[in-house]
């Protein structure tokens, strides 16, 4: 293949558009060369940042285009397992949004099919290549905050909109599936510890999804106790408990858009220090990762085994509640 990753992408969401398009095209490595949407006109978004991108009228014309090399799907959450296996049959990389299955047991499928195809499939779980998680990771294992005894953990928003795909049942919605792979997949990637126990649920349901659900999970050598919800205010953290003091991120998933990416330490004596970072999008980073790894051969950050055992906890916790 050429020095450049020539992408695609299934559909024309909004988030596409907006967000994941425009790094697509802006990321080092890479550009944006087709969309499959059967609304042309969906197209024009696209061609503001992209001028020369094709538009395909379906799914699988873009997956029988020789000039793609990979793909970017930002389909509804039930349809990202097919799609994923559909492109790497195709002969294309792939990278597809969170959650990328919504069972441990299709991970597996899914990573055979990687494996057997020997092309690059990963999850769109960006926070790990922002500079904050970075940091925040490597402070915690240095011992920065002594013995690491507790995390605490929140994500929500308002959605209330009982017709988006993220208040469907059918469509796999819910606040654990589309946000939940925040708290814990972050917790599992700054420790670097697997939960062992599922201690309670506390988990409110409308229309077949979960709105809220307090989550507490054993690990080896902490406790987690988190909330994710569609039906509340605005509002983000992580905190992280040891015996030496407090790491903190206050805009741990979503830094790109409130304008803030730090990480707080307070020790013992409650002297807080706060390292602030430069404006970054993770969207960017995560898109020249993967051009890297698709170019060289290098190892991506974030594998699809690392995925599947945040949805692992997620089984857990539905396992649970029953």
């Amino acid at each position: 293949m050429s020095d450049i990753v020539n992408w695609g992408i299934l559909g024309a969401a909004n988030f596409a558009q907006t967000q994941m398009g425009p790094a697509i095209h802006a990321a080092r490595g890479g550009r944006l060369a087709a969309l499959a949407t059967s609304t042309p006109s969906k197209a024009d978004p696209f061609r503001a940042f992209a001028p020369d991108v094709r538009a395909h009228d379906d799914y699988d014309a873009l997956l029988a285009d020789e000039g793609i090399d990979a793909v970017y799907i930002p389909l509804p959450n039930h349809l990202h397992v097919e799609w994923t296996k559909k492109a790497l049959e195709a002969g294309k990389h792939v990278l597809c949004e969170k959650p990328l299955a919504l069972s441990a047991g299709d991970f597996d499928e899914v990573i055979a099919l990687r494996d057997r195809t020997g092309l690059l499939a990963a999850e769109a779980y960006m926070i790990v290549h922002h500079p904050q998680w970075q940091r925040a990771r490597h402070l915690l294992r240095e011992g920065a905050i002594g013995t690491l005894t507790a995390v605490q953990a929140a994500f929500s928003f308002d959605n209330p909109d009982p017709s988006n795909i993220r208040n469907k049942p059918e469509t796999g919605g819910g606040s654990i599936p589309d946000i939940g792979v925040y708290i814990y997949g972050a917790t599992r990637f700054v420790t670097g510890e697997e939960p062992e126990a599922i201690l309670w649920t506390d988990i409110t349901r409308e229309n077949g999804v979960d709105t809220v659900a307090h989550v507490s999970a054993r690990f080896p050598s902490f406790l987690f106790t988190g909330y994710t919800s569609t039906r509340l205010a605005p509002w983000q953290r992580m905190t992280f408990h040891g015996t030496e003091g407090i790491l903190s991120l206050s805009a741990p998933f979503n830094a790109q858009v409130y304008g803030v990416a730090e990480v707080t330490l307070q020790d013992r004596n409650q002297t807080v220090t706060t390292e602030r970072f430069p404006a970054a999008s993770h969207y960017v980073l995560q898109v020249e990762a993967f051009n890297e790894s698709v170019r060289t051969g290098a190892e991506y950050p974030c594998p699809l085994e690392f995925s599947r055992g945040t949805q692992a906890m997620i089984d857990m916790v539905f396992a649970a509640e029953r």
